[in-house]
């Protein structure tokens, strides 16, 4: 099916999420959609498949001019969106699931569902069963339940919004299969990112977004730079990092043994000096998050001593690692960072510690609008956390850190951002350096992970495989320590 969208506008308040965009998307291809953080590519894909209703423009299929204004209606013309976190009830089983949106009477067909669910799987090498509950499954095996869902429902056109963010370089490649595979049929493919690389290596046909409008196409291959200065109208430059000499001893693991569910992480030791970069490499699930929840008194170790700038805090609360300087970022940005229905201003009046009964919200407001324009952050004072990017989500939490730190733990720090957003959270955090925090991050970004650690822990199965010195490391190197080999 062929796809058009002609002069959409879609504004929220003052902020012109789409402002004139004009797309065609050509059947049977796999077409990629650019563009950093909050340029309006989740917006437009919104809009296309009836999550949002335009303010104006028009929708045409093969030709077609129609109204799409909810997910059914578009589901109906043939759309469908697998969206960045794949929208599934977790109480229920993947059968369950499967069935979400069929048409029919109250009388579900669950052993003819169960048939046309493994024929799909069958089709695109899936493993799904239907009596699995869907807690069980990990991203990406929940994006390959919505994918054969959808295809049921009868889509033609679909869309993937960020379908890379949180799964293993294995289901990526699996995910990369199946769309190509779908494209040969002659399925639409829409695939948004902000990654260079994946749109390069799977899609035949880009377009750019930069602050709600298409600033450019290009067919594939296409040089890197020319996409990078249609994205943010010049050229990114990677920060290097600068030496920074080592002080004390910040924070000292000795023989510290975790349980978390069902993960078990034994005898742990490790020494963090200020100004020192930490870096934990993995699987998701082999105990980088067990660990940074431990350092910051969410989680009590079953044996060993977790000391801070040399004082025991072993069991002590996560409100005395606070005091202590201890601060965490988790991946969970407005699930355990942000709080929804609060303003930016609200969220910084929280942050700052102000005991007094009295809220100065003038004094409040101004003080948002500093942060927002320092920080660079594309929301307003009034903005609630759930209406900003995740990019700004990261900005705003950023913004939020006290000024003196001892140890910043953080999960997945750039996940779901841009090159320029990537950057500019980097050159914060290393700043910190200088002043005598140490960081400590998990991350699935094997380069991320060698460009800015120091030092790279390694775990597999609940256990620290190996410590490396990152200058030392390749990638290669890495990736065949996280798949449990030696080097």
């Amino acid at each position: 099916m062929r796809v058009e969208l002609r002069n959409i506008h879609k504004h929220f308040g003052p902020v012109r999420a789409n402002d004139g965009v004009t797309l065609t998307i050509e059947a049977g291809t796999l077409h990629g959609l650019l563009g950093e953080n909050g340029a309006g590519k989740s917006t437009l894909m919104k809009v296309l498949s009836g999550f949002l209703v335009a303010d104006s423009g028009e929708i045409v299929l093969d030709g077609k001019p129609v109204r799409i204004t909810s997910p059914l209606d578009a589901i109906r013309h043939g759309i469908g969106m697998l969206h960045q976190d794949p929208l599934v009830f977790l109480p229920f089983r993947v059968i369950d699931n499967f069935l979400l949106g069929s048409p029919g009477s109250l009388q579900l067909d669950r052993a003819g569902a169960a048939r046309e669910l493994k024929r799909l799987c069958d089709q695109f090498g899936f493993t799904l069963d239907p009596d699995t509950s869907i807690r069980s499954l990990t991203v990406g095996e929940r994006q390959q339940l919505e994918i054969v869902r959808l295809l049921w429902l009868g889509a033609r056109v679909l869309i993937l919004d960020e379908p890379t963010t949180g799964i293993s370089a294995v289901q990526r490649a699996k995910l990369f299969e199946t769309l190509r595979a779908l494209a040969v049929q002659g399925m639409s493919v829409i695939f948004v990112s902000h990654k260079l690389e994946e749109v390069e290596e799977l899609c035949d046909r880009v377009a750019v977004m930069r602050r709600g409008q298409v600033v450019g196409e290009a067919n594939m291959p296409c040089p890197a730079e020319t996409l990078v200065e249609m994205m943010f109208g010049q050229v990114v430059v990677v920060s290097g990092r600068l030496p920074v000499d080592l002080g004390k001893t910040v924070l000292q693991l000795e023989q510290v043994s975790l349980r978390d569910n069902l993960l078990s992480l034994d005898d742990v030791s490790l020494t963090v000096r200020a100004g020192e970069v930490i870096g934990l490499s993995g699987l998701e699930g082999s105990g980088q998050r067990t660990l940074l929840r431990a350092c910051v008194g969410l989680l009590r170790p079953g044996a060993g001593c977790v000391r801070i700038g040399g004082r025991d805090l072993t069991g002590h609360s996560y409100r005395e690692f606070l005091s202590a300087g201890i601060h965490y970022l988790s991946a969970g940005r407005l699930e355990e960072g942000l709080v929804a229905g609060m303003t930016l201003t609200e969220h910084l009046v929280l942050a700052g510690g102000d005991r007094r009964f009295f809220v100065d919200w003038a004094g409040a407001h101004r003080r948002a609008e500093d942060v927002i324009k320092f920080n660079d952050i594309r929301g307003r004072p009034a903005s609630t956390a759930e209406a900003l990017s995740g990019g700004n989500q990261q900005r705003l939490l950023l913004a939020m850190l006290p000024p003196e730190l001892k140890l910043l733990l953080m999960e997945h720090p750039t996940r779901g951002l841009d090159i320029e957003s990537a950057n500019w959270i980097w050159v914060q955090l290393l700043a910190r350096r200088t002043y005598g925090t140490a960081i400590m991050f998990a991350s699935a970004d094997l380069d991320e992970l060698l460009q800015y650690s120091d030092r790279i822990m390694v775990f597999f199965a609940g256990r620290v495989l190996q410590v490396l010195n990152a200058a030392e490391t390749n990638v290669d190197q890495l990736g065949h320590l996280i798949g449990g080999k030696s080097i």
